[in-house]
């Protein structure tokens, strides 16, 4: 994935209110963007870190800029969480996911069960085979480790059960895609010392025929590639 514009450098001076990250562009302009990641961000809110921020030009925007990168020092880190399933829906349909190969339609976004909706949903026509793809963005690195979530998440242990019911369905296959949008960690684990509950669901997700993947990306001001399968550590 391309950025469709020039990114704009500049120092994180504060986020705050969760949603809003105040920024010093490289121009000596402060502005106010938003911040489209509802989790803690642990290690990449520390004032004086390096940013990259987008510019839109729709004026019936609130704010004009939005924060994408943040400089981790060991590697870039693709903070929009909005991003992660077109990054998702890109790479499966380039064939670069070996697992989630065969399948001849992706759609996104698509409700599959009461109140939800599945962020992939892969088709065969042929076969009439599914495979339901939920996707995270994974931002936060402990050690060599990438580490999902980084906040207690009741809403991610509720799209684990969702799958769960989903792959108890013939021919249906039900899978969790972590996309790690930073390139230096080495595998990926659940953050059961942020929230032990979604790591124990995760797990028993597994046992009853949830399939995990976990895939690395590099990121650049220029664009963000998913580039390679992380080992997971359960």
């Amino acid at each position: 994935m391309n950025f469709d514009q020039k990114l704009l450098p500049g120092i994180l001076c504060r986020r705050y209110q969760r949603f809003f990250a105040e920024v010093e562009l490289n121009s000596g302009e402060q502005i106010t963007a938003h911040c489209p990641n509802t989790g803690s961000m642990r290690g990449l809110v520390e004032p004086g870190l390096g940013v990259y921020v987008s510019q839109s030009t729709n004026p019936r925007r609130k704010l004009a800029y939005t924060l994408e990168l943040v400089n981790a020092h060991t590697s870039l880190v693709g903070v929009h969480t909005g991003r992660a399933n077109a990054l998702a829906k890109e790479a499966i349909t380039a064939g670069s996911i070996a697992r989630l190969l065969g399948y001849g339609k992706v759609r996104q976004e698509v409700r599959y069960s009461q109140n939800s909706r599945i962020d992939l949903l892969l088709e065969d026509p042929t076969t009439q085979r599914c495979c339901y793809v939920e996707v995270k963005s994974v931002t936060l690195r402990e050690g060599p480790a990438a580490c999902f979530p980084d906040a207690v998440t009741t809403r991610g242990a509720k799209h684990l059960d969702d799958l769960i019911a989903t792959v108890r369905l013939p021919h249906q296959r039900a899978v969790m895609f972590y996309l790690v949008q930073r390139e230096d960690c080495q595998y990926f684990t659940p953050a059961d010392d942020i929230d032990p509950t979604y790591g124990a669901k995760l797990r028993s997700a597994v046992e009853q025929g949830v399939e995990m993947l976990a895939y690395a990306c590099r990121v650049s001001p220029q664009g963000i590639q998913v580039i390679q399968p992380l080992p997971i550590r359960l």
